[in-house]
């Protein structure tokens, strides 16, 4: 009689560890499958970049999909970062490069919004390398705006396989110039003996005021 209760309990019990097991090494696939997305995308070069080099960047990728940046004065007035063009068909870009900790809020979806009759688009559209707020997505549906977040640009990135990479953009691609908080000098892109990127007032060593570059 106890033979009869314990062979079941010892089976359902070997059947939860396999399940438990299974589990964990489907878990270790899924881990490995995106690190070599994220490697492949060179997100992390893409975090690296300012607001300019990013702009730079997505120009280039969409380059290579057949879009033609539209030159036009003061694009960055009306609520578009980039206006590109292709199939006779025009879109309205904004660019967020943000701290991926930091979420994209729904003024860049309004903006954008905004720029789509003034430019004349068929389409609008906003780029990061963060997160959306939920507000920003509940807008963006409602107005038909194509939020690309995070994960989206990484797929996106991949699919298109592009020549360019992020890291020819923040190694060729000058930063936006700033200027210091410290003393108003103005800040460049500057190299530590061991390789690391950050920026540095030009009024060094009077300023010795730096930042990193990566948030």
């Amino acid at each position: 009689m106890i033979n009869n209760f314990i062979y079941p309990l010892i089976i359902l019990l070997l059947f939860l560890v396999m399940i438990f097991f299974i589990k964990k090494v489907l878990q270790l696939i899924k881990n490995k499958m995106i690190l070599k997305r994220l490697s492949k995308s060179g997100i992390r070069d893409v975090d690296r970049m300012d607001g300019h080099q990013f702009e730079v960047y997505l120009k280039a990728l969409l380059r290579e999909i057949g879009y033609r940046s539209e030159v036009t004065t003061g694009s960055h007035d009306f609520g578009a970062d980039l206006i590109m063009k292709r199939d006779g068909k025009k879109v309205v870009i904004q660019a967020k490069r943000y701290g991926y900790k930091n979420k994209v809020s729904l003024g860049a979806v309004q903006e954008v919004y905004a720029a789509k009759p003034y430019y004349g688009a068929n389409e609008c559209w906003v780029f990061t390398n963060s997160y959306f707020t939920k507000s920003a997505n509940k807008l963006a549906n409602a107005c038909d705006v194509k939020l690309y977040d995070r994960f989206k640009l990484i797929e996106f990135i991949n699919q298109i396989n592009p020549s360019i990479q992020p890291k020819d953009i923040t190694y060729t691609i000058e930063p936006e110039p700033r200027k210091c908080p410290a003393c108003s000098s103005k800040l460049v892109r500057r190299t530590s003996k061991v390789g690391n990127h950050f920026m540095g007032c030009t009024n060094y060593p009077k300023c010795t005021y730096t930042e990193p570059i990566a948030q």
